[in-house]
């Protein structure tokens, strides 16, 4: 359910708050395609309505890369939603994503988490409902758990593009604490290497804005050592797609897919897309 619209809607967000802008341009972007990897309507009128200049991010690929990220992450909560239709799902730093617009199944409980200034752009487009709530506070603050505590599980639980911008020691606390408050469930995150983190001043995206990627993971495994019972059940880069992911892009994304392949680049071979069982 949309909250009444603004247009134009000026955004005042902190540093690391303002990178939500970058994959919500990228879905508006690709919903206009022909042929799309998904639709996204509802980001076409968030990014006419927004008073930002979303034009410093075209040209680069790394829009396509948020959208191939969203849309790796919407195939495991529909996965998992068809297994466990009445279950919890949790955006951690949910941002302006639209997630439950395209992969709602119509019984789950969805909690929305953010920080307060991103919470506050959010409720000019969106509004609670009885299955769907809006969290401001951060991740690492532990009272912001209740909520979904309070609804049946299982969960999943995704943090797109949030969790590299945390030091390490941070990084670790929010898995603890994910850990203590949801054991068993299904965590959705990303993880940045060397490769792309050495080189995020000249990132097509990044470079545009002032936040900078903190955590640096090359090997996703050592989540496992992390924490007693974690287990690492799925980790992808852009090259390494599920087959029912890579095989029903159009094809144009599966063959820059292979050009990728076939260059190595370690910015893209060492980010990675990963689905963690907490122990």
């Amino acid at each position: 359910m949309a909250a009444e619209r603004k247009s134009p809607h000026p955004v005042r967000l902190g540093t690391v708050q303002e990178t939500l802008l970058i994959p919500l341009y990228g879905r508006a972007v690709e919903s206009r395609k022909a042929e799309a990897v998904l639709r996204d309507p509802v980001a076409e009128e968030m990014v006419a309505a927004i008073d930002y200049d979303f034009s410093r991010f075209d040209g680069g690929s790394s829009l396509i890369g948020a959208v191939l990220r969203t849309h790796l992450f919407d195939h495991w909560v529909r996965g998992f939603l068809a297994d466990h239709p009445d279950a919890t799902v949790v955006e951690i730093g949910t941002g302006l994503n639209t997630r439950h617009e395209r992969a709602d199944n119509g019984r789950a409980h969805w909690f929305e988490l953010d920080l307060p200034d991103v919470i506050e752009v959010r409720r000019t487009f969106f509004a609670d409902t009885p299955r769907r709530t809006m969290l401001a506070a951060s991740v690492l603050d532990d009272g912001w758990t209740a909520a979904p505590l309070a609804t049946d599980g299982p969960y999943l639980l995704a943090a797109e593009a949030v969790l590299p911008y945390l030091p390490e020691e941070d990084a670790r606390r929010a898995f603890d604490l994910l850990g203590e408050r949801f054991p068993g469930a299904l965590l959705a995150f990303d993880t940045t290497g060397p490769g792309m983190v050495d080189t995020q001043d000249g990132h097509d995206a990044l470079s545009k804005v002032e936040a900078r990627l903190r955590w640096n993971c090359p090997d996703p495994g050592v989540l496992e050592d992390w924490r007693q019972g974690n287990r690492l059940l799925a980790s992808h880069t852009f090259t390494t797609l599920p087959a029912e992911v890579h095989d029903g892009l159009p094809a144009e994304y599966r063959d820059m897919i292979a050009t990728m392949a076939e260059m190595r680049l370690p910015q893209v071979e060492d980010y990675r897309l990963n689905l963690l069982r907490l122990g």
